[in-house]
């Protein structure tokens, strides 16, 4: 009458895995518990604590925040991955990119700026905030190798004398 067997990993609301075929077209933001592969079209945000997988058809216009992504599609947006980030052959990737590690094949396409991190973290928001205001102090700060030195004409001796 009543069974020892626990509920498969399939059964237990929220774990399982997510699958967006070859095909579909989805607009809006998706939330998960489980792990993702994504071999249609996603075009908003994508967040789960688990895996994601883009296939070779899969395209996220959007965000994507999970613990670990293998990528072998088409990601045009931000990108925050706790865990490793793993770009195939075939990826395509625009946009922003947080990550623990990366692991780039020969043939991927990577056109965006990276911020590498470990341990805990914020959002990606504060992270890349903070990267620009990083940026923004440094072109700010006078150093002794500023071009404007250099292009004044320095005095001769006679001419200091006089």
């Amino acid at each position: 009458m009543f069974s020892d067997k626990k509920p498969r990993e399939s059964e237990t609301p929220g774990t399982g895995q997510n699958r967006i075929n070859d095909g579909t077209k989805l607009k809006g933001n998706i939330t998960s518990n489980g792990y993702f592969r994504i071999d249609g079209i996603i075009e908003g945000n994508v967040t789960t604590p688990s895996k994601v997988v883009i296939g070779k058809t899969g395209v996220i216009i959007g965000a994507l925040s999970c613990e670990n992504a293998d990528i072998e599609g088409e990601v045009k947006g931000i990108l925050d991955i706790k865990g490793t980030l793993s770009l195939r052959a075939t990826a395509n990737i625009e946009g922003e990119v947080v990550t623990g590690k990366l692991a780039v094949e020969p043939g991927a396409t990577f056109n965006a700026t990276c911020l590498m991190k470990a341990g805990n973290r914020s959002n990606l928001a504060n992270k890349l905030s903070s990267s620009e205001e990083k940026k923004e102090n440094i072109k700010t700060q006078n150093h002794s190798f500023d071009r404007t030195q250099r292009n004044q004409n320095p005095k001769t001796e006679q001419e200091q004398q006089s």
